[in-house]
C-alpha cells in the first residue's frame, strides 16, 4: 500500500514538472532544472549512503567524469548514447574506487573518497594540457533547452523511482543491515563488498548520467566547473537536512536550497553559504531526521521544550533573588 502511494506521489509531482516549460518563464525553468539535478543527485547518494551510513562525497567525481564523456562523445555518438555512456563510466570508476575504498568506513572513508575526487580532477586537467593544448571543452552540438528538461526530469523520476523498489527488495535490505550492523549482516549471509559496491555503482551511473545531461548547459566546460566540490558537498547537505534515510527527504530539502540558492547565492553568496551551515546545524540538533521527520508532535516537542527552558530560566533568577 505505501508503494502504491508513493508511485501516485511521484507521477503526480513528475506530471506538475512537466507542465513546467509550457507556462513557465525561462528563470523558472532554469530553477526548475537546478532542482530536478539536485533531486536525481540527492535521491542517489540517500540510496546507498543514507542507508549503508557510508558518507560518500565523490559525487562531483561522477558527474564531472559524465560531463566530459558528453562533452566527448556528443557529437559522434548523439544525445542518449552520450547519456549512457556517462553513467556508464562513471559505475565503472565507482566499482574500482569502491573496491579500494569501501573497507573503510566513517571519516576515513569521506576523506578518501574525497581524495580520489581531486585525484580524478587533476589527473583529467593534466591529460588535457599534456595531450590536447589546453584545459576544457566547447560544446559544438547542444539539444534544445526541452530536451534538456525532459531528461534531467526523467533521471530526477527514475531515482526517485529506483529508490521506492530498492528500499522494498533484498538488496535494499541488505543495506539496511549494513547500515545497522555490518558485522552481524556478515554473519546472516549477506556479501557486503558486492552489496556495497553494487549500491556505491548505483549511486555513480546517476551522477555521471546527470553530469552528461547538465553538461550542456554550459558552452565550454573545464575540470574545475564539472568537478566543483560544492556540486557533492551540496548534494550532501541537501540530503542530509532533507533526511538522507528518508525517500521524499531529498526532494523536500531540494526544492528548499533551489529557492535559496536562486534568491540568495547570486546577490548574496556569503548569506547562502552561511544559510546552508546554519540549516545543517539546526538539522543535527533539533531535526535528525531531516525535513521529511516533521510532524505535528515535533512542533509540540519544540513548544514544550521552550516553555520547560523558560521556567528553568525563570526559577534560576528567582532563587538567584532570593539569595540576594
Amino acid at each position: 500500500m505505501n508503494t502504491r502511494r508513493d508511485l501516485l506521489v511521484l507521477f503526480a509531482l513528475a506530471g506538475w514538472a512537466l507542465a513546467v516549460p509550457h507556462y513557465g518563464s525561462e528563470f523558472a525553468i532554469s530553477m526548475a532544472l537546478t532542482c530536478l539535478m539536485y533531486v536525481a543527485l540527492s535521491s542517489s547518494w540517500s540510496l546507498f549512503c543514507g542507508t549503508t551510513r557510508y558518507l560518500s562525497l565523490a559525487t562531483s567525481a561522477f558527474f564531472g567524469i559524465g560531463a566530459y564523456t558528453s562533452a566527448l562523445l556528443l557529437e559522434s555518438q548523439g544525445w542518449w548514447a552520450a547519456i549512457a555512456l556517462g553513467a556508464a563510466i562513471a559505475a565503472a570508476v565507482a566499482v574500482v574506487m569502491g573496491a579500494a575504498v569501501l573497507h573503510l568506513r566513517g571519516t576515513y572513508f569521506a576523506v578518501l573518497t574525497f581524495g580520489m575526487t581531486e585525484l580524478i580532477r587533476h589527473a583529467i586537467t593534466y591529460w588535457e594540457k599534456q595531450v590536447t593544448g589546453t584545459v576544457g571543452r566547447v560544446l559544438v552540438v547542444v539539444p534544445e533547452r526541452d530536451t534538456i528538461y525532459l531528461t534531467v526530469l526523467a533521471l530526477a523520476v527514475l531515482a526517485i523511482l529506483v529508490s521506492i523498489l530498492v528500499r522494498r527488495s533484498r538488496f535494499g535490505l541488505a543495506m539496511q543491515g549494513i547500515g545497522a550492523d555490518e558485522q552481524r549482516a556478515q554473519t546472516l549471509g549477506v556479501n557486503t563488498r558486492l552489496v556495497k559496491i553494487g549500491g556505491f555503482a548505483m549511486t555513480a551511473a546517476f551522477a555521471g548520467a546527470v553530469g552528461a545531461a547538465m553538461s550542456v548547459r554550459w558552452t565550454y566546460i573545464d575540470p574545475a566547473t564539472v568537478f566543483n566540490p560544492f556540486i557533492g558537498f551540496q548534494t550532501v547537505l541537501i540530503a542530509l537536512i532533507g533526511g538522507a534515510a528518508t525517500l521524499w527527504g531529498p526532494l523536500i530539502a531540494a526544492i528548499v536550497f533551489s529557492l535559496l540558492a536562486e534568491t540568495l547565492r547570486l546577490q548574496l553568496p556569503q548569506l547562502y553559504m552561511m544559510t546552508l551551515g546554519l540549516l545543517l546545524i539546526l538539522s543535527v540538533l533539533y531535526l535528525p531526521g531531516g525535513l521529511a521527520s516533521l510532524r505535528r508532535e515535533t512542533f509540540t516537542m519544540w513548544r514544550d521544550d521552550v516553555r520547560g527552558w523558560w521556567r528553568e530560566l525563570r526559577a534560576d533568577k528567582s532563587k538567584k533573588a532570593a539569595a540576594t
